[in-house]
């Protein structure tokens, strides 16, 4: 299937989906806010693949992961701009906005790991989108903006309750206020990178090779930790302690131990189950 914002492929249970609007500085139009949690849910729901990796296709000396949203979404109506003088504008623009912000956390949602590599400039929505995936990797001549403040907006699709967990309330502040660049050396040194890389092949060779080893793992078991990775976040140690708890007690599989361990020690790789295909209807 084609995209007008994505390419996608499919290979050693990874799934690598790529920004590839370069030309245009892979800004957000109506359609990737669609196809985007179409994609992910697809390779998730159908147990396409055991890791994503989401990168930017770019071009030129100054690359861009992803200028944010697109521009021409203000005029066509896709933030509910078109509607300001009509009664049922602030209820339009509200439901609209949640649409966005639920692209986004279908990232989030995903029972697999997804890994984002940045090279370039991370703008704007380009913030939003990262900051909901599970690990980020970035150049040294990338950097992150939370644009909006320099257009009269406050950042809306999912920046500021995911960025918290990773950098101090006071760099966030600094950040949102000011819309200042962070480039990838301080973004891995406040904790938002896990590391930065001196070119974009380094960046990308240990993005996929992550994302192999995350593959090569026991399916249910990767799917338990980040789902209780996150719970744990938004949750208090007590009532994280009882939620793993549940999981095992319910998701525990005594097979899939064994193949881990039989595989650890024969030295070959594991015979694990896929996750179970999802129904959404």
């Amino acid at each position: 299937m084609s995209y007008e914002c994505f390419t996608v492929s499919i290979e050693d249970q990874v799934a690598h989906i790529r920004l590839s609007r370069p030309e245009k500085r892979n800004a957000m139009s109506e359609s990737f806010w669609s196809d985007l949690p179409k994609i992910i849910r697809d390779i998730d729901d159908n147990a396409q693949a055991r890791c994503i990796v989401i990168s930017a296709d770019t071009i030129g000396e100054k690359p861009i992961f992803s200028a944010g949203i697109d521009v021409g979404m203000f005029g066509s109506g896709g933030t509910g701009g078109a509607d300001k003088n009509k009664p049922q504008h602030g209820a339009d623009f509200y439901n609209t906005v949640r649409r966005l912000q639920d692209s986004f956390t279908a990232i989030e949602d995903c029972r697999i790991p997804v890994i984002v590599a940045i090279h370039g400039g991370c703008i704007g929505g380009g913030v939003d989108l990262i900051t909901a995936c599970d690990i980020r990797l970035g150049t040294t001549d990338s950097y992150i903006t939370i644009y909006e403040i320099n257009v009269g907006m406050t950042a809306d699709v999912g920046t500021f309750p995911r960025i918290l967990n990773h950098m101090p309330e006071g760099v966030v502040r600094e950040l949102a206020y000011t819309g200042r660049r962070m480039n990838g050396r301080e973004c891995e040194r406040r904790g938002l990178f896990n590391t930065t890389y001196d070119s974009e092949a380094e960046m990308m060779d240990a993005a996929m090779a992550m994302a192999r080893d995350i593959a090569s793992k026991p399916p249910l078991a990767v799917y338990g930790c980040k789902r209780i990775i996150t719970y744990s976040r938004d949750h208090d140690t007590a009532e994280a302690l009882d939620q793993i708890a549940v999981w095992n007690m319910s998701m525990l599989i005594p097979s899939e131990m064994m193949e881990a361990l039989m595989a650890k020690g024969q030295k070959r790789p594991g015979n694990y189950a896929d996750l179970p295909r999802v129904r959404r209807d």
